[in-house]
C-alpha cells in the first residue's frame, strides 16, 4: 500500500528530471498578443495530458486555442484544473538572461532561481503539476479523476473561454477547479485569496464633430480663442466621473456594492493580525494611503470591497520632443472599472453611458474592449479546506484573504458553472508581466509535492494512503 511520502521521495529523486521538463516547456515561446509559438505550446500540452493516458483535444475558439482534457477513472470526486499556457511578450530591455532560455542564475536574498517568461505567470506550475500526477501513477492509482481547460489567451482577456465553457458546459462537469499557481510570498506564507473583482476596460474618445473642435486633423494653437478642444473636453469628461476625495461621481456607481459577510468579516481579523501597511507601501513605492484615517480591518475593506475606475492612459495632440503648439483633434482615454458582488458588466457599462450624456458629452463615445464578472468561492468548501491542510501539512501556515483586489476570468467556474474554484500551491515566484520573470528552484520540487498532497486530501484518501511526513 503507497503512501504520499513515497510519492515525496519519488519527486525528489526525479526532480532534476522534472526540473528539465520545466525549463523544455518554458523555452517554447507561446505569446498570445501575436501568435508566436501558440499553436505549439497547445500541441505539448496536449501531449502532457495524453501521457498521463487522458483523452486530450485542442478547441479553436474566437481567442486562441484551448486545450481540454479528462482521465476518467471512475472515482468519486472530479477535479478540473483550469490554467493558461500563453504568456505576454518579452520585449523588455531589462533581462539578465535571454527570456526564453530558462536559464538558473542567482539572485539576491532568493538563491538560484529559473529565470523566463512564463515560469511564475503560468507555465512552470502548469508543467509542475502534470510531473506530479506522473508520479503518483508511478506508485499509486490516482484517487480522483481529472479534467482540463487549458486556454491559450488568458493574456488578451481570455476572449474565446465563455463560448468554450458554454459550448462544453456538459463534459465540465465537476466537482471542484484548481488553477496550480506559485503561491508562497516572500516571506515564506502560503497566501490564498478566494476570489477576484470583476473588470470592464472601456475606451473613450472624443473628436471633433458637431458639437466644435477640429474633425479631421490638428490644428495651430492660435485657433484656441474660437474653437473649442477635443482633449480638453475629453478631460472636462473624465474629470466629471470622480469627486475630490476620488469616489466615484456616476449616479448609482455604488448601489450594487455587497460588502463582506460573517466569513468574510472573520478572515479580515485574523488578516489584521499580519496585515503590513508599510510593506504594501514600499513594495508600490508610494509614500501614503488615499484613506490616512483608516488601517488595518477598515483599510482592508475598501482594498477588497469597494469597486473603482482607474484611468490606465490619455492619448492626445502632440507628446513628442520639442515644441508643436497644436489643438488634437482626437483623444482617446483607456479605462478599467473593477466590479465587486453584486455589479454586472452591463449596468456598470450602461451608468457610464449614461453619466457622460446626463452631463453634455453625448459626443463622447465609449468603446467596450472587455468585460467580465467578479468571483468568490466560500473558505468552508471543501477544495479550499484541502488546500489549507495541505499548506499545514508542509509546515506553512496559510494567509487567507476573502477575495483579492485583482481579477481573473474565474467566475466561468464559479458561478456560470457553480463549482468552487481555487488557486495555490508551495512556490515562490515573481516579476509577473516584467523582467526577470522567476522562481526558486528548490521551491518547485516542494510545489510538486504540494499539489500531490493536495490530491490525496481532497479526495479524503490521505488517512488511508499514510500521512505524508512534513517537509
Amino acid at each position: 500500500m503507497s503512501s504520499l511520502g513515497e510519492i515525496h521521495r519519488l519527486i525528489e529523486a526525479s526532480f532534476p528530471t522534472h526540473l528539465e521538463s520545466i525549463r523544455e516547456f518554458l523555452r517554447m515561446p507561446s505569446v498570445s498578443a501575436d501568435g508566436t509559438g501558440i499553436q505549439e505550446t497547445a500541441e505539448a500540452v496536449r501531449g502532457f495530458i495524453e501521457e498521463l493516458g487522458g483523452q486530450s483535444e485542442i478547441v479553436p475558439t474566437a481567442g486562441q486555442p484551448a486545450v481540454f482534457g479528462e482521465l476518467a477513472l471512475g472515482k468519486p470526486k472530479t477535479l478540473l484544473i483550469f490554467s493558461s499556457y500563453d504568456v505576454v511578450p518579452a520585449q523588455e530591455e531589462e533581462w539578465i538572461v535571454p527570456p526564453f532560455s530558462a536559464e538558473i542564475v542567482d539572485l539576491p536574498d532568493l538563491g538560484r532561481c529559473l529565470v523566463s517568461r512564463g515560469v511564475y505567470d503560468t507555465k512552470a506550475p502548469l508543467r509542475g503539476f502534470f510531473n506530479a500526477v506522473r508520479a503518483i501513477q508511478e506508485v499509486d492509482e490516482l484517487p480522483i479523476n481529472l479534467k482540463f481547460v487549458i486556454e491559450g489567451g488568458e493574456e488578451q482577456g481570455s476572449k474565446g473561454l465563455p463560448e468554450f465553457v458554454s459550448e462544453y458546459r456538459e463534459r465540465l462537469a465537476c466537482d471542484a477547479a484548481l488553477l496550480p499557481f506559485f503561491s508562497l510570498d516572500r516571506r515564506g506564507t502560503p497566501v490564498t485569496r478566494l476570489g477576484t473583482k470583476g473588470i470592464v476596460s472601456l475606451e473613450l474618445v472624443c473628436q471633433g464633430g458637431e458639437w466644435g473642435g477640429p474633425r479631421s486633423r490638428g490644428i495651430h494653437s492660435r485657433h484656441g480663442t474660437w474653437i473649442s478642444s477635443p482633449v480638453w473636453r475629453l478631460v472636462q469628461a473624465l474629470a466629471s466621473m470622480i469627486r475630490d476625495d476620488e469616489t466615484m461621481a456616476i449616479d448609482g456607481f455604488y448601489d450594487d456594492v455587497r460588502g463582506p459577510d460573517a466569513d468574510d468579516e472573520e478572515l479580515l481579523v485574523r488578516l489584521e493580525e499580519v496585515f503590513d501597511e508599510t510593506k504594501v507601501l514600499e513594495e508600490n513605492d508610494v509614500a501614503r494611503f488615499m484613506y490616512e484615517d483608516l488601517h488595518g480591518a477598515d483599510l482592508l475593506k475598501k482594498h477588497l470591497y469597494l469597486p473603482v475606475i482607474n484611468l490606465d492612459g490619455l492619448v492626445a495632440g502632440h507628446t513628442g520632443i520639442g515644441v508643436k503648439n497644436v489643438i488634437g483633434h482626437k483623444a482617446t482615454a483607456k479605462l478599467d472599472i473593477r466590479l465587486v458582488p453584486d455589479m454586472t458588466v452591463e449596468k456598470t457599462i450602461h451608468k457610464v453611458q449614461d453619466h457622460l450624456v446626463r452631463h453634455g458629452f453625448d459626443d463622447v463615445r465609449v468603446n467596450v474592449l472587455a468585460g467580465y464578472s467578479w468571483s468568490r468561492t466560500s473558505v468552508k468548501e471543501e477544495i479550499v479546506q484541502a488546500l489549507l491542510n495541505t499548506y499545514r501539512y508542509h509546515g506553512y501556515e496559510p494567509e487567507v484573504w476573502p477575495t483579492s483586489a485583482g481579477s481573473g476570468i474565474f467566475h466561468l467556474f464559479t458561478r456560470e458553472l457553480g463549482v468552487p474554484l481555487v488557486p495555490g500551491g508551495l512556490c515562490h515566484g515573481g516579476n509577473a508581466h516584467s523582467a526577470n520573470e522567476y522562481a526558486v528552484v528548490d521551491q518547485i520540487e516542494l510545489f510538486e509535492k504540494s499539489m500531490a498532497t493536495l490530491i490525496y486530501h481532497y479526495a479524503g484518501a490521505t488517512e488511508r494512503r499514510g500521512a505524508p511526513e512534513a517537509n
